[in-house]
């Protein structure tokens, strides 16, 4: 029998912070914290194309994807969604409209702003603390 590799969704976030040095947070329906981002889709020429597009469409600001942060495995609690597995690419985002207050999208509960301090504290998968811990050090 050959062996067939397993096949994931792949999800690209981006990591934005303000000029108050506060990092853009969204809450979804599992009530976890997560950053904005999302699928690649077709029109994607690059990956860092769809960070940008998803963060504008989710939150409505304007980011320039800059250097890839980490790339990790998420899995939910098996009890949420049990064999669900995700591939998250993170990356390092220049916020070009950190003026413009953020706008809670359809596809999340909750929007936020949080200090490197309120971050660990944060009910969310480690990857993503791991990603703005690692984007807060090259800032």
């Amino acid at each position: 029998m050959a062996y067939t590799p397993p096949t994931w969704p792949v999800s690209v976030k981006a990591v934005a912070v303000d000029s108050r040095q506060r990092v853009l947070l969204l809450k979804n329906e599992r009530e976890e914290w997560e950053l904005p981002g999302g699928r690649l889709e077709p029109s994607d020429a690059t990956p860092e194309m769809a960070v940008e597009r998803e963060t504008e469409e989710e939150t409505g600001w304007t980011v320039k994807a800059g250097p890839l942060l980490d790339v990790w495995i998420y899995q939910p609690l098996p009890t949420t969604m049990p064999d669900r597995r995700v591939v998250i690419v993170t990356y390092g985002c220049a916020v070009l409209t950190s003026d413009v207050e953020p706008v809670l999208s359809h596809e999340h509960k909750q929007i936020g702003l949080f200090t490197a301090a309120e971050v660990p504290r944060l009910t969310m998968p480690e990857g993503y603390k791991q990603s703005i811990a690692a984007w807060y050090e090259r800032m």
